[in-house]
């Protein structure tokens, strides 16, 4: 995998950026890891620290009023290496992320966590609540940025942090696709995280369309809710393992999975009706849910690939697959009409790309897609994504969209 980078500075900042590295100790040199606030977008918090702060005085505790309970989110991707949910002492309930470059970032003395271990999160996913867990004397958010083992000083938005106020700029698109128009093919769009989020499609006409729903810490999901052939949008609140979904008769809700599971939708039984499912990374295995409640289960892939979900063969119902962001490769899987179950491995797209799928084409097999955090560029695949009689996979002709806001 390639080590998370910050990306370029302005000539001017990098020749200061340089001489600081050049003179201060690692523990006070620029990060790897273009970090944002551990907190949703455009929230104000005060971070201090004191010279006897443990581990280290480069720690951060965070505050705000009536803070207890607010939620934690990434400061930037990795893979969950620690999800304490019990401790009583030090560090309390807490979360450490490696961001797979030799830098990590610890979130100490929370109230609820909300991810497991060997889970792969993305920026701004939530991790957890402020609590007063551990040795806390009082609510707040202990925050930690590391290099190794050593707390090193905190940078946000690619400025070293001067203690005291600061605003999130933890703002990211998160990549999607579906049907929205109610034609044949499949259209790109992003879930803009921010206090009050926004689905954006890319639309065929040229124009974005707008779709306001949901919170900055929600994740969202997209499905045909009421089977009119259209895609509608809908979300997850993890702290209450609830679905949200948005039809046109109103707000329909699904308590459904744990609180560190992920947001999946399909049509199960090809009735053309979407219904919800998760997947639990710590078993790294899919729950789907149907329309009268009961529950089916498929184990595929590894704890720290990313769900996806498509009808790679065209019989309308829905299958499941995996992506691997360190190896940029699918692993899909479908059951045949002999009921012989059948995987095959697609790359496409590098390293911390987030996959998504659709059908490009509109000949009713959906294809994958990958969409780049760096440049907000999605590059779609338009044929068939496999041959599933075979392990081989097929190379695909693609074509690339920019859209939504590359991250910084």
């Amino acid at each position: 995998m390639r080590p998370l980078t910050r990306p370029a500075l302005t000539a001017a900042a990098s020749t200061v950026c340089l001489a600081l590295v050049a003179t201060a100790s690692p523990a006070f040199a620029v990060p790897l890891t273009p970090y944002q606030m551990p907190f949703p977008c455009g929230q104000t918090w005060t971070g201090s620290t004191r010279s006897g702060h443990s581990p280290s005085s480069r720690s951060i505790d965070w505050n705000r009023t009536d803070d207890a309970g607010s939620a934690v989110v990434a400061a930037a991707p990795g893979v969950v290496t620690t999800a304490d949910a019990t401790s009583r002492s030090g560090y309390g309930h807490h979360v450490v992320v490696d961001h797979q470059n030799g830098e990590s970032t610890v979130y100490a003395h929370l109230d609820a966590v909300v991810v497991a271990a060997g889970q792969r999160v993305d920026q701004g996913a939530q991790l957890g609540t402020v609590g007063a867990t551990g040795n806390a004397r009082g609510t707040h958010l202990h925050f930690e940025e590391k290099s190794g083992r050593a707390v090193i000083a905190a940078w946000f938005a690619g400025t070293p942090y001067a203690y005291g106020v600061a605003t999130s700029a933890n703002c990211v698109d998160v990549p999607i696709a579906g049907n929205f128009v109610g034609d044949a093919a499949a259209e790109v769009g992003v879930y803009r995280r921010a206090k009050r989020s926004t689905f954006l499609v890319n639309d065929p006409a040229g124009t974005a369309r707008v779709v306001p729903f949901g919170r900055s810490i929600d994740e969202p999901v997209v499905g045909d809710w009421d089977g009119d052939g259209a895609s509608n949008v809908g979300i997850r609140v993890a702290k209450a393992s609830k679905f949200k979904l948005q039809t046109p008769t109103g707000i329909r809700k699904i308590v459904f999975g744990t609180s560190s599971d992920r947001p999946v939708a399909g049509d199960w039984n090809g009735d053309g009706t979407f219904e919800v499912g998760v997947h639990r990374s710590s078993a790294a295995t899919f729950y789907l849910r149907s329309a009268d409640g009961t529950m089916g289960s498929v184990a595929l892939g590894d704890t720290d690939d990313v769900p996806v979900t498509g009808d790679w063969n065209g019989d309308r119902m829905t299958d499941v697959g995996v992506y691997d962001q360190a190896t940029a490769t699918f692993t899909l899987r479908l059951v045949d009409a002999q009921g012989q179950e059948w995987t095959a491995a697609v790359q496409l797209g590098a390293a911390w790309d987030l996959p998504v799928a659709g059908d490009w084409d509109g000949n009713g097999i959906t294809d994958l897609g990958v969409w780049s955090p760096a440049t907000a560029t999605f590059v779609q695949s338009r044929t068939a994504p496999m041959v599933m009689q075979t392990t081989t996979s097929q190379r695909m002709d693609v074509t690339t969209i920019r859209f939504g806001r590359p991250r910084r």
